[in-house]
């Protein structure tokens, strides 16, 4: 179970990423990131939450880390896939809705 600070550090990083956006401000488009760059970007960082985990496992097994450091690596890597198939599952049902309009 993540703690609710990983999940507040989670949404954080996705309000960020969603400020660099395409939003606009004072009435002038700012240009960002295409939705693919996003995209990316968001598995490129569980990737790397991954392999971070994955990092503090060994050193664990080999005595040189902590049992504090290896928990909060894996939480966070909970944190980033559990945010990552719910961005995907909310993609698929949009496209779902999208595909049952009426022409």
């Amino acid at each position: 179970m993540a703690s609710p600070t990983v999940a507040a550090n989670a949404y954080a990083n996705l309000a960020k990423m969603m400020e660099r956006g395409g939003a606009e401000k004072a009435g002038q488009a700012v240009a960002g990131p295409s939705f693919s760059a996003l995209l990316k970007d968001s598995v490129g960082s569980v990737l790397e939450a991954g392999k971070k985990s994955d990092a503090q496992t060994m050193a664990m097994a080999s005595g040189k880390a902590n049992v504090m450091d290896v928990v909060t690596a894996v939480a966070d890597t909970d944190v980033a896939v559990s945010t990552l198939v719910s961005v995907r599952d909310r993609v698929i049902q949009a496209y779902e809705d999208i595909m049952k309009m009426p022409i």
